[in-house]
């Protein structure tokens, strides 16, 4: 880092030192290699300075690769994937498996320790069906975040896939990002950082040059009335609704495409992208 940036950095350091993120991974970032070992350097450094991360991560172009292999359709309702039992055993196996393992392994090569984890390790995140309609479609419900606590306190980087757990203990399909507020919320975590293809929320959503520097929960949800937030972004601002109205401190939204924006958001006065705070 310049000298001037790293001098922003310092009294951010001291300040999180000890406190408990969730990054949401998503989105193009994902899918390219060297965006992917950026990113996870940047969780890295975070976990370095002292801070406590958990990395929840979803994978819906891994989910459709597979069911392409597999020779069976993607159906959506609502904008949301219908899971029957079939494209349920896909889904797991690419985020728990395919997706999961390659995040950890990426973490291993960069010289961190990662823990690879579904939804339905230690009833993780439990959930319900939406509705028949969708499947195994879940709406989470709860979160024992125990075997987070623990892997994080004993220097471990928490890497989770949204698969949950429902009450008999089958698999459901969950929203990564809802995964991910849910996580934050039942850890008390001060952020919820929520990594997009977009700079962050756009005042004009055909317009990537309109972002929005600070929103509330309020104005949040006034852009979703109006129409203002896309299909994608809707899902995100609700997540992050629900954690701050559950005493998550801040949620950011930034491009998780951008070099270092996890380290320009956090440690900069400026920031990269959309942070959302309840009013002072």
């Amino acid at each position: 880092m310049q000298a001037e940036v790293l001098n922003q950095a310092l009294p951010y350091i001291q300040k999180f030192r000890g406190q408990t993120f969730v990054v949401k991974y998503g989105g193009s970032a994902m899918r390219v290699p060297e965006l992917v070992r950026g990113v996870i350097r940047n969780v890295l450094l975070l976990q370095m300075v002292g801070i406590r991360v958990i990395l929840v991560h979803g994978g819906g172009p891994e989910i459709d690769t597979w069911l392409e292999r597999a020779g069976i359709p993607k159906k959506t309702v609502g904008g949301l994937r219908v899971t029957d039992d079939a494209t349920m055993e896909i889904v797991e196996m690419a985020l728990a498996g395919r997706a999961n393992k390659s995040l950890v392994a990426e973490v291993q090569k960069a010289g961190g320790l990662a823990v690879g984890l579904s939804g339905r390790d230690a009833d993780l995140i439990k959930a319900t069906k939406v509705s028949d309609a969708l499947g195994r479609v879940g709406e989470v419900i709860g979160v024992d975040g125990r075997i987070l606590r623990l892997t994080t306190e004993a220097g471990y980087l928490p890497v989770v896939c949204s698969v949950a757990t429902d009450a008999d203990h089958k698999p459901l399909n969950v929203n990564a990002d809802s995964a991910a507020a849910a996580i934050a919320v039942a850890l008390g975590a001060s952020k919820l950082i929520l990594l997009t293809d977009t700079p962050g929320v756009l005042r004009d959503k055909l317009e990537f040059d309109s972002r929005i520097s600070r929103l509330t929960p309020d104005e949040a949800a006034e852009m979703m009335r109006l129409g203002k937030a896309d299909q994608g972004m809707i899902p995100k601002l609700q997540a992050a609704i629900h954690a701050i109205g559950n005493g998550v401190e801040r949620v950011h939204l930034i491009d998780g495409a951008a070099s270092n924006a996890l380290l320009v958001e956090i440690f900069t006065d400026g920031g990269i992208g959309t942070m959302i705070e309840a009013p002072a």
